[in-house]
């Protein structure tokens, strides 16, 4: 379980170029005696520095930063490649189709619409304290693009056994084509990326989903 120790506060880091709306949040996440805010950004090419200097336990992205909600999922994405920290994003776009496609693209670990900011809060605590619902939601998602055979072979990545019966070459094969297709550049990324499915053993099998 990735549980925080109850007595440390929150961190949280703002990515947002709304200075009215970052504002508001701002103004919410003060008034929580167990959350403490570790930044604001505003420009993109501040964010990446910004986290891995402050290390918060959260990220609040906003999905448009930027010129497209694409490098809002751009920066998620890298973020949860390189550091420790959640992404939540925040958005304004209530498409279903597009928020599955912007959390699943930045392996994020949820998403709350912007004009219900009355969620935001109890989000940001429970993505803290561990995994929850929405994250697992989300990490299936994006594997759903693998095969049954490469989700074999996702088990056995994750350090979990598996009847696969083939040659270490070929296995060897098939974890290139998975790390491939989620775009990540190693087996490392991977584990680091979807390790909720590796600590759990037993009780954090991988849901299948399929299109």
């Amino acid at each position: 379980m990735n549980e925080k120790p109850e007595k440390q506060p929150i961190r949280v880091l703002i990515v947002e170029d709304d200075r009215d709306f970052a504002f508001l949040i701002e103004k919410l996440l003060r008034r929580q005696e167990d959350i403490r805010i570790a930044g604001h950004c505003a420009e993109q090419a501040e964010v990446l520095e910004a986290v891995r200097e402050a290390k918060p336990d959260v990220v609040l992205m906003d999905l448009n930063l930027g010129k497209s909600s694409a490098d809002g999922i751009g920066l998620s994405r890298e973020i949860r490649i390189q550091t420790d920290a959640k992404v939540l994003i925040l958005t304004a776009i209530n498409t279903p189709d597009m928020i599955m496609r912007a959390a699943r693209e930045a392996f994020a670990s949820g998403y709350v619409f912007k004009n219900q900011l009355s969620l935001l809060v109890e989000n940001i605590r429970a993505v803290a304290k561990e995994y929850t619902a929405q994250e697992y939601l989300i990490a299936s998602s994006a594997l759903s693009v693998l095969s049954d055979a490469e989700m074999a072979v996702f088990q056995i990545m994750m350090g979990k056994e598996n009847d696969f019966h083939s040659s270490a070459k070929t296995l060897a094969n098939q974890k290139g084509k998975i790390i491939k297709k989620l775009g990540l550049k190693n087996q490392k990324e991977l584990l680091h990326v979807f390790r909720m499915f590796q600590e759990g053993g037993e009780e954090h099998e991988v849901p299948v989903l399929r299109k």
